[in-house]
């Protein structure tokens, strides 16, 4: 089978997608960016991880992309600066990051002759919803730098088609959930607080907002489907979405019923974004992708959503807490 590189390939997402892409007989290469320990991140605690092929650095280096980048084959970008408040603070390293990276990769993906370059976006392209579900002819609004940097990349792998031939696809993943994700999510946070003896309210941010939730094991699929049907794909943007809604404040709720636990919540200013910034509506409509692909979320519509945020508060009260065990494996 063709061989992939995966940048960001130790993160949270990232790190499913190289399980899902060795399960459909792909050979991976993973780019994780370099430590002092080496460290792979979750990857660390995979069990087949000897079937991957390691590189470490970092996106803006030029020289590990020409070291990691396979001949045609493939390259899933998904390395990233992703935090939206750490964007307020430092702007500059987000465009580093997150434009003069995919540069990188796709100028020496042109040399290599791959097959395809699928450029990873994410929904807060989209700013708050002007209409709704938002499909891929929606207006791109930035309303954070983070979000900003990521819609300059997606035009700028664009302009690498349409001007190079580049094979490029854009994914746009709405807001991803489950196993592994970082504490500073959403999700994970209300967990995590509820499952603290030592937390006796809440501490969150705007509740009034809402999003598409994809679980972590669809969205990773997702990325498999189109490298499936990759000519189906070039030169386009598909939305990566569950097609459903929930507010942040109906997921606190679940989860305290979920869990068995209530506590007050207090809304701490510190975790609001600023005003205008704010994103208050995020819902994705998905048939672009489930009719050009063979893509199909099993996690989708409220049965679907409730059955993955189960699965994610089971995970974090039984493994979560020992992910630093060498006999903890995915």
């Amino acid at each position: 089978m063709d061989e992939v590189l995966v940048t960001g390939a130790g993160g949270f997402i990232g790190s499913w997608v190289c399980q899902k892409l060795i399960e459909n007989g792909f050979r991976v290469r993973a780019l994780c960016r370099y430590t002092s320990s080496n460290s792979i991140g979750w990857l660390d605690h995979y069990k087949n991880k000897n079937k991957i092929e390691f590189f470490f650095g970092d996106i803006t280096d030029k020289n590990i992309a020409k070291k990691a980048i396979p001949s045609n084959g493939y390259v899933i970008n998904m390395a990233a600066l992703i935090g939206i408040p750490y964007s307020y603070e430092a702007p500059e390293s987000y465009v580093e990051t997150n434009i003069k990276g995919v540069l990188n990769y796709m100028n020496e993906s042109l040399s290599k002759n791959i097959k395809g370059f699928i450029q990873t976006s994410t929904s807060e392209t989209y700013g708050t919803a002007q209409y709704v579900p938002i499909d891929e002819l929606h207006p791109a609004v930035g309303q954070s730098p983070y979000a900003a940097t990521k819609i300059a990349a997606d035009q700028l792998a664009l302009s690498y088609f349409k001007s190079f031939d580049l094979p490029v696809t854009i994914i746009r993943p709405f807001n991803t959930y489950g196993p592994r994700q970082s504490n500073r999510a959403f999700i994970p946070t209300v967990i995590n607080q509820l499952l603290d003896p030592k937390n006796e309210q809440l501490v969150l941010g705007n509740l009034n907002s809402f999003r598409d939730f994809n679980y972590v094991e669809d969205t990773a699929n997702a990325f498999v489907a189109i490298i499936k049907s990759f000519d189906k794909c070039i030169g386009e943007a598909f939305n990566a979405s569950s097609n459903f809604q929930i507010s942040m404040n109906q997921i606190v709720d679940v989860l305290q019923k979920v869990s068995g636990i209530e506590k007050k919540i207090m809304i701490d200013p510190a975790r609001l974004r600023p005003q205008k910034s704010e994103v208050d509506r995020l819902w994705g409509d998905n048939t672009k992708i489930l009719k050009n692909t063979q893509w199909k979320p099993t996690y989708s519509g409220n049965e679907g959503f409730m059955k993955g945020l189960e699965k994610t508060f089971q995970w974090y009260k039984n493994i979560g807490s020992k992910i630093s065990s060498s006999n903890y494996t995915i």
